[in-house]
């Protein structure tokens, strides 16, 4: 058992001072003003903290196979940075080969996540559609516990689908219950575009983000928006990134279609400027889809956060390391993309929102763990504190401070594009199914402890 006591506990609706009792089942037991501590019970000591519900990433690549290369980060030491960040589940997605099983790649993806440190759950991938898909997204809904599909509108000839995929695919996780996440970029638009610039003798990192402008973002918001609009299903857009595709959501949400929008920190924190620095490798460290964009795209992002029309907060965490970069060093279509950053999430958060002043704590805890257990069907078990749920915490130290270096962090991965940030607003201790699991630079985590989720279709309740 594990009592924590003499913290503000913030939940997504409201901060009240309280202890916390933790069962040996992993779960909340008890809340109240005062607990007397049970006899052999440990005692994590919250003065001066605030409590709040473990950080959900909704948007993980570990140990992803792309671009010729793999992700660099796999379930234990990905999910391992995220405890020490204060981030207590994830949701990573599945990939099928071309062409193949989306129940067979389920099952791959389960055996790869065993290693995991912290809990998780699946998104699966829809690459392309045919009966064997149509079966296989009922088996994993109904049997599998898989209750939200991905969507890739880009990387042409590998990854993309085309309309009349996502028109199938989102018809059939309506009936099933189920949500359809989407990448929203024309791909046909981006491979023109890099095709182009290619001719152009523009090989380069700063080519990257002239080959995917906010137009083609925008574009494909717009587009499956109206598809899903069709259909009368529901979407959830990943790592919206322009101002475009903010104000197609939220002119969405305005008509009341439900459509739901993810934030990326890193696209609030950085712009386009940094693929203009001559030094090669530092520019394509950078290089993820979407690319950062102009600064005033970030006002729309925050704009976003703030009034509730962009819900969620995610990484995209998908680490390459330096010589996998190289791949790409005569032909920038040939680099990796992906950035790291499941560690640092939560703090960047806190620092560039609520020390700021955008954001108030409870609104931390609802874009970086509430919303995301809300949509995705994890609540009340993620994302929150109460009886019966998760004993999954953070206890936050908000004017803590620390400096981001790839020297003292738990990512695997030889660069940290926040290297050398100083934020204010630090994980002083994680608890993980009720084990502290981080303690104030002490990672005690365990191979293989994390679980699977299994996620109900939307609308039903998932058993606590």
């Amino acid at each position: 058992m594990l009592h924590i006591k003499g913290g503000t506990i913030v939940t997504a609706e409201r901060s009240f001072r309280s202890d916390i009792l933790c069962d040996d089942s992993g779960r909340i037991a008890r809340i109240a003003p005062q607990i007397e501590t049970p006899t052999g019970c440990e005692v994590v000591d919250a003065g001066g903290l605030l409590v709040m519900p473990g950080g959900i990433d909704p948007h993980t690549h570990m140990e992803m196979p792309f671009m010729g290369s793999v992700a660099s980060d796999d379930f234990y030491t990905g999910t391992a940075a995220g405890l020490a960040g204060g981030t207590t589940s994830i949701i990573d997605f599945v990939i099928p080969e071309s062409g193949g099983s989306l129940l067979d790649a389920w099952k791959a993806w389960r055996q790869k996540a065993e290693k995991a440190a912290a809990d998780y759950a699946f998104h699966v991938a829809v690459t392309h559609w045919d009966d064997q898909v149509h079966a296989d997204m009922g088996t994993l809904v109904n049997e599998c516990g898989v209750s939200s599909f991905k969507h890739f509108m880009a990387y042409k000839n590998a990854l993309m689908v085309d309309d009349g995929v996502l028109l199938h695919s989102i018809r059939r996780a309506g009936k099933l219950g189920a949500l359809c996440t989407v990448h929203a970029e024309n791909g046909d638009a981006v491979a023109y575009m890099q095709a182009k610039l290619l001719a152009e003798g523009r090989t380069g990192p700063d080519a990257h983000p002239l080959s995917r402008p906010p137009t083609v973002e925008g574009e494909a918001a717009q587009r499956v928006i109206a598809l899903a609009g069709l259909l009368d299903a529901p979407v959830y857009i990943v790592h919206v990134s322009t101002e475009e595709a903010a104000n197609a959501i939220a002119a969405a949400r305005m008509r009341g279609q439900r459509v739901y929008g993810e934030v990326l920190p890193q696209h609030l924190v950085f712009d386009e400027s940094v693929y203009s620095n001559p030094d090669w490798l530092t520019a394509a460290r950078y290089v993820m889809s979407p690319p950062f964009r102009p600064r005033h795209h970030q006002h729309a992002l925050w704009a976003g956060l703030m009034s509730g029309q962009l819900q969620t907060t995610a990484t995209d965490h998908c680490c390459f390391c330096a010589g996998q970069k190289e791949n790409g060093r005569t032909n920038f279509t040939h680099i990796p993309n992906g950035t790291p950053g499941i560690e640092d999430r939560m703090s960047i958060l806190w620092h560039h929102g609520v020390a700021t002043g955008r954001l108030t704590a409870e609104e931390f805890v609802a874009i970086t763990s509430s919303n995301t257990a809300r949509i995705f069907n994890m609540f009340p078990r993620k994302g929150c504190i109460a009886e019966g749920a998760d004993a999954d915490l953070v206890l936050w130290d908000a004017q803590g401070s620390r400096t981001i270096s790839t020297s003292t962090d738990h990512q695997n991965v030889d660069y940290n594009i926040y290297e050398g940030m100083t934020v204010t607003g630090v994980a002083r201790r994680t608890i993980s199914a009720g084990r502290l699991v981080w303690d104030d630079g002490d990672l005690r985590v365990t191979r293989g402890a994390g679980r699977y989720i299994p996620r109900a279709p939307l609308g039903r309740k998932l058993a606590v």
